[in-house]
């Protein structure tokens, strides 16, 4: 699954490659994928210029002019949502660019043969680029929203989130001391911190030192701290490092996410701990795969 320096890192892609380009067409492939009828889709996104490419956690959130002119309409519908889930794919292909992230991406074989069997829907621009959203499970999902509903969705949905201002150690504290959860659990609850997925949670709780299956209320204020600290750091540097790669994903200029090789525990159950040399776990938590040292993570 995409996790939010995969997403960031498509975010800023995209950025590049799409702001201040019209929508020319629409096509809606899978009916599953779309909040609404494909016909209301080209009827709200055709003639639109996209403004920005934002993003809350995973949730990519693409800012639409009011028709033809530059500008923002307050009251009618001003953006695309798009979240890749767990086997999401977004594509961005013109005459210059090719811009691609998410789900076990390849690109020289999914940009040889576009739409393809897992194509859900795809965007044409006025330049005659293709973005291109594909989604193997049909998990993923494209969805129109006003300002309002935007706001809404955000508030129900998405606690702070990570090298934000509102992240704060007060605020951590805050989202945690509202559940009873084992810590690997609590953090995925994106409604307590956005954007951690999978991946990152077991990392920072290897740089904490903290075992993925203590409860919440266990553990003690100097060790949410060093979570705090954790949860910053390893974000930080895989949004520096463009994400994590475990196929054959690679962006616009070819270069692939390259977190992988700082990994210390995630898919390295019965390994050695990079610490202390004894064998890293696997279990499960929360139904995911959790891999954490018992000799260092108290």
């Amino acid at each position: 699954m995409p996790e939010l320096p995969e997403v960031e890192t498509i975010r800023r892609d995209l950025t590049a490659s799409i702001v201040k380009r019209q929508i020319a067409a629409v096509e809606i492939l899978s009916p599953k994928t779309a909040s609404h009828s494909a016909a209301f889709f080209k009827r709200e996104l055709v003639g639109r210029k996209i403004m920005a490419v934002s993003r809350r956690g995973k949730l990519l959130i693409i800012t639409l002019s009011s028709g033809k002119d530059e500008v923002v309409n307050s009251e009618g519908i001003n953006y695309l949502l798009i979240h890749l889930k767990m086997t999401g794919q977004l594509i961005y292909l013109d005459k210059k660019n090719r811009v691609a992230g998410g789900h076990s991406l390849n690109t020289k074989v999914e940009t040889e043969k576009l739409p393809n069997s897992h194509t859900r829907a795809y965007l044409v621009m006025d330049n005659g680029g293709h973005l291109y959203f594909n989604d193997m499970r049909k998990f993923g999902y494209l969805k129109l929203a006003t300002k309002k509903e935007l706001d809404a969705l955000i508030e129900k949905n998405y606690g702070p989130e990570p090298l934000t201002p509102e992240f704060t150690l007060e605020t951590f504290k805050k989202a945690l001391s509202r559940t009873n959860l084992k810590i690997k659990a609590a953090l995925l609850n994106q409604k307590l911190i956005a954007g951690l997925g999978n991946i990152y949670v077991d990392e920072v709780l290897w740089e904490a030192r903290i075992r993925p299956e203590r409860l919440v209320p266990s553990i003690r204020p100097e060790e949410l701290k060093k979570l705090f600290l954790a949860i910053n750091k390893i974000i930080a540097l895989a949004i520096e490092s463009r994400g994590t790669t475990f196929s054959n994903y690679v962006d616009s200029q070819g270069r692939s996410g390259n977190f992988s090789k700082f990994l210390k525990v995630y898919g390295r159950g019965g390994e050695k701990c990079p610490k202390c040399h004894n064998p890293l776990q696997k279990t499960k938590i929360a139904g995911r795969g959790t891999h954490y040292c018992p000799i260092c993570q108290k």
